[in-house]
């Protein structure tokens, strides 16, 4: 079932595993470098039916730290276009979706494996973030500014910009990023907008603005491509976001033309309830695809394929995304198709060593 073919648009996926995006923290100006080049050329031939590239922001102040992708300008969306050609050469017929961000609150950050979860000082360049409220990040982190109406229509038009060059990049796919603390999480969660205007209070307010950016790439961006979004399924703390409230959301994507939710969890805060375990966001994920019908892919240790394609053939999802394990062990879903005697997957260079 895992491995067996599923229609997204008009593109047929050779199977139900999506490569996760998964940030590097590696790009020069904004626009991918020759790690990208390298780390994604392996992603894409290693047997999965989509591949999305990391989380990029849609303007500069939209990044996580200085190291982010960015696409925001021509030159921007030449090098994309560089990098999306090259790996075309190399694979027809996977899918390349990509993944589209404002972080909000949680960016002018060190690159994490030089200073984790810490805000950049003046000395490092650091920049003024943006956020649904003045309300930190954590405790050692700088007040972010709450957005006016007219920073809030720059936002929309970056998110539809950005949208625009990824569809002259000729990206198969598009994901909105909605969940993971970034900006339109911070919208979203009572934990952190506390506006008192028509982007707060009641949930179709704090949806607002995700759903005026939907509606508006879903007008510019092709019919026959793959669009959706993260969304967040439970921030894991009280009064945070619920299960309840990713519904409605879900509901309201699917209504503007949205084919699918990725289901994500926690992240509003540094520290939450989270807890780790196999399959830890399938049963939210579940219960978003029974009370909503749209598409669902879910996230989270869902890299035991004996374990995701059980939840599949029970009908509990759609998708699953995975990320690290192609990076640990980057033959592992070669390893299994053998396993199950299904040799379509696997590329007909390396069918001898498998």
């Amino acid at each position: 079932m895992i491995l067996q073919n599923f229609k997204f648009r008009n593109k047929i996926l050779k199977n139900r595993i999506v490569v996760s995006p998964m940030c590097q923290y590696s790009s020069r100006g904004g626009y991918p470098s020759k790690w990208h080049y390298n780390h994604l050329l392996k992603l894409i031939t290693s047997g999965a039916g989509i591949l999305t590239l990391e989380s990029t922001a849609v303007s500069n102040t939209g990044k996580i730290t200085h190291q982010d992708l960015c696409l925001s300008n021509k030159f921007q969306k030449k090098k994309f276009g560089d990098l999306i050609k090259f790996l075309k050469f190399y694979e027809k017929n996977v899918p390349i979706c990509l993944q589209i961000s404002h972080a909000g609150r949680k960016g002018s950050s060190f690159v994490p494996w030089i200073k984790s979860n810490t805000p950049l000082n003046k000395k490092n360049k650091s920049w003024q973030t943006f956020s649904a409220s003045n309300i930190k990040k954590d405790k050692n982190w700088p007040v972010p500014k709450s957005l006016n109406k007219k920073e809030i229509k720059k936002i929309i038009s970056d998110f539809v910009s950005t949208a625009i060059y990824a569809n002259q990049i000729h990206f198969d796919g598009l994901e909105i990023h909605m969940a993971h603390g970034y900006l339109l999480h911070q919208f979203l969660s009572p934990l952190s907008n506390f506006r008192n205007d028509e982007y707060g209070g009641s949930l179709k307010n704090r949806c607002k603005l995700p759903i005026e950016i939907s509606k508006k790439i879903r007008k510019i961006w092709p019919k026959q491509k793959i669009l959706g979004a993260r969304i967040t399924g439970t921030d894991h703390y009280p009064k945070g976001i619920e299960v309840s409230d990713a519904i409605y959301l879900a509901r309201e994507l699917k209504k503007i033309g949205f084919d699918y939710v990725c289901v994500s969890s926690g992240g509003i805060y540094t520290k939450t309830n989270l807890k780790f375990f196999k399959g830890f966001r399938l049963n939210i994920a579940s219960k978003i695809k029974e009370k909503t019908g749209i598409v669902t892919r879910v996230s989270g240790q869902m890299d035991d394929l004996k374990f995701a394609n059980n939840a599949i053939k029970k009908k509990k999802i759609d998708l699953v995304a995975i990320g690290r394990k192609f990076i640990n062990e980057p033959n592992f879903l070669f390893k299994y198709a053998k396993k199950n005697k299904i040799k379509k997957i696997i590329n007909n260079q390396y069918l001898r060593c498998f």
